[in-house]
């Protein structure tokens, strides 16, 4: 396939082009991610606060929902080849400049510039979802699984790089595989017709207008930020708890609950295929169980490795299975307006990340351990009344189109 290539939605995607842009989806989106299990060396090294170096995380869920807003509604307007290898470019540069960092104000604000720039994943995955209609829930599962993968992962290569060459290592090594990614992408991306003519206020306009458009894209993202939220809560807490007491936990084997999570990561393609079928309400009742048993045993057995070992394994599928669900539910949407739909989603998505990071590190500071598994659960609770109230209302429309053919 040649630069010049143009391919169309009615035209099957082979499999290894969709299995390299998984990967470099996995790879970029890493980079958001890589703080969390080297917290505490970070705010050692850099004479920082544990509350200063969580900032790290959150304004990395920041970066990447401004990123979102500001920049991948581009993928409707110009082409998403130069768009993405724009974006990894940046990336890279960011990258490099971490590893020159000597303070945590330096930190936070390269931290913004890494996840703003690694959004070049939310114009990957709407550039899959419309090259193959007919095979889009399965294709889009796939990607996700290479983010899914690039992120829990992203814990464990950051703890183990960490412990061995320093945390700055992770940055520069993560710089090569993204340069490395990019060349690929540069060779093997097609490029893709854009349907968007307006100027880019009119775009950004265009994409707030989505919300209106389309009550499924509100609920799905209310869904989506709660979610999220419960996620990043957890993660970014759990490094402080397994690096005290009882457990006293190096940063290398506090990454390796990655490991655990990875597994679940890898069942997405399944939920992908559901989601195609029609199977997707009933999928993410499913899911939300899932991270109520996980909780539930958190809280019942909170010095047990083996029961947070299962409870990573049940709360990673059941976020996975809800994520990749609410994806494909989204990409049924208008088809012209991916990546603007894409954006409101995103967005709402990973601003509750960082909403979730910012109330688990106070939770974390006030209430511990239990106070973080108790926000999370309430987080559940909330999914779980919008999922009620969805499913109510769905009914009620059946019924109302019953009576109307009777």
């Amino acid at each position: 396939m040649t630069n010049s290539d143009h391919i169309t939605s009615k035209q099957p995607v082979s499999r290894f082009l969709i299995g390299l842009m998984a990967v470099s989806a996995g790879i970029t989106v890493a980079n958001i991610y890589y703080n969390q299990p080297i917290l505490k060396e970070i705010a050692a090294d850099l004479g920082s606060t544990e509350s200063q170096a969580g900032m790290v995380s959150m304004l990395s869920q920041i970066g990447y929902g401004l990123g979102l807003f500001f920049l991948t509604p581009l993928g409707d307007k110009i082409n998403k080849k130069k768009l993405i290898i724009s974006l990894q470019i940046l990336l890279i540069a960011a990258l490099l400049l971490v590893t020159f960092t000597h303070s945590i104000f330096q930190l936070w604000a390269l931290s913004l510039l890494i996840s703003m720039f690694s959004v070049s994943v939310q114009v990957i995955m709407p550039m899959a979802a419309g090259m193959d209609s007919e095979n889009r829930g399965k294709n889009v599962g796939t990607i996700f699984t290479g983010v899914l993968i690039g992120i829990l992962a992203a814990r464990v290569f950051s703890g183990s790089i960490a412990e061995w060459l320093g945390w700055r290592y992770v940055y520069l090594i993560s710089a090569g595989a993204v340069a490395l990614a990019t060349v690929m992408l540069q060779i093997k991306l097609p490029n893709v017709p854009t349907r968007f003519s307006g100027s880019y206020p009119q775009l950004l306009g265009s994409a707030l207008q989505q919300i209106k458009r389309f009550p499924l894209l509100r609920e799905v993202s209310l869904v989506g930020i709660l979610q999220f939220g419960l996620f990043c809560s957890f993660w970014t807490t759990l490094t402080f708890y397994l690096s005290g007491e009882p457990f006293n936990f190096s940063s290398n084997i506090i990454g390796l609950f990655g490991l655990v999570a990875i597994a679940g990561a890898l069942l997405a393609p399944v939920f992908g295929k559901r989601a195609d079928k029609g199977g997707s309400k009933k999928v993410r009742f499913i899911a939300l169980g899932l991270i109520v048993v996980s909780i539930l045993l958190m809280i019942s057995l909170p010095t047990s490795i083996p029961a947070l070992v299962l409870a990573v394994f049940l709360l990673d599928m059941g976020a996975q299975a809800i994520q990749v669900t609410n994806v494909a539910m989204i990409y049924t949407l208008d088809e012209s307006s991916h990546s603007r739909i894409n954006t409101i989603y995103m967005t709402s998505f990973f601003t509750g990340g960082a909403l979730g990071t910012l109330i688990g590190i106070y939770c974390w500071k006030y209430g511990g351990w239990l106070g973080v598994n108790l926000q999370m659960l309430l987080f559940a609770l909330v999914i779980s009344v919008l999922l009620l109230k969805e499913k109510r209302k769905r009914l009620a429309n059946i019924e109302v189109v019953e009576i109307a053919k009777a």
